[in-house]
């Protein structure tokens, strides 16, 4: 029964690694450029669309951060088209979405685990914690020097992504304003995040976060992004507004484009006061 487990949870990371590749979206106009990051040692591609007014005007804006950020092969195109239909329907504030293209996403987006089968889908080096940093030391101060930004911002992933986003959450909540995953690995070391989130939400600040999360028809998650939701339900965290999309007709890899409109649309219309 364990291999079978964990066959299902290979399947689930090759589909997340290629989500992005199973469709043929429009590229949308956008700006590109490098980081050489001392933090993670190579150079990384960085993907930004704007909105469309922000050439016509002066304003700042949010900025949503998505791993899983390339052009080919990856999310960019899908969600920054979708932001620019929300953008344009009103459904939605202008943002800029920052999307950063992998290299190893395995690596980078996956923690520590204790448990020798997780490497055989991921490296066990905790490498999440030196993309969490190249995120906030190297990239957030490039992006606010080439942008006109506010101080929101946010996150955006599924599948391992997802994992990344949840761990960024419950181990550094003051890193983002607002959090979005759907079908989060939280599997990942015999489900650690999920066993210890009570403890792990004992240090949201006292500024307010918002969390969007669903899971989909997938047993190895939906138990652990519905028992994440019983934990926030019987919590009630003052300083926690969230929302679980249940998802059971959803697949891994139907998930994402499935409810990206509802999740983005919800986060950034919900007031977290």
């Amino acid at each position: 029964m364990k291999k079978i487990i964990y066959v299902s949870i290979l399947l689930i990371v090759a589909f997340g690694c290629k989500n992005g590749a199973q469709f043929n979206d429009p590229i949308p106009e956008h700006d590109n450029f490098t980081i050489a990051s001392k933090i993670v040692n190579e150079t990384r591609v960085i993907n930004v669309w704007t909105p469309p007014n922000y050439k016509t005007s002066k304003d700042a804006f949010p900025v949503l951060y998505m791993p899983d950020g390339g052009v080919v092969q990856e999310d960019f195109p899908h969600i920054a088209n979708t932001i620019a239909k929300l953008v344009a329907n009103k459904s939605i504030p202008p943002i800029i979405l920052v999307g950063i293209e992998n290299t190893d996403r395995r690596r980078d987006l996956s923690g520590f685990s204790k448990v020798k089968e997780d490497e055989e889908y991921c490296p066990l080096t905790d490498g999440a914690k030196q993309f969490r940093a190249f995120i906030t030391d190297e990239l957030m101060s490039e992006v606010n020097k080439r942008y006109r930004t506010t101080t929101e911002k946010g996150i955006i992933g599924e599948s391992l992504a997802g994992l990344f986003v949840v761990e960024t959450l419950l181990l550094t909540p003051e890193t983002f304003d607002f959090y979005i995953a759907m079908d989060p690995s939280l599997w990942w070391n015999d489900h650690y995040l999920e066993k210890n989130a009570e403890d792990f939400l004992k240090n949201i600040s006292d500024k307010k976060k918002r969390f969007w999360f669903a899971g989909s028809s997938v047993e190895d998650i939906s138990v652990h992004t519905n028992n994440l939701a019983k934990t926030l339900e019987e919590l009630n965290i003052e300083n926690l507004v969230w929302q679980y999309s249940d998802e059971p007709n959803e697949q891994h890899n139907t998930i994402f484009r499935a409810t990206k409109e509802k999740a983005i649309t919800w986060i950034l219309n919900t007031d977290s006061e």
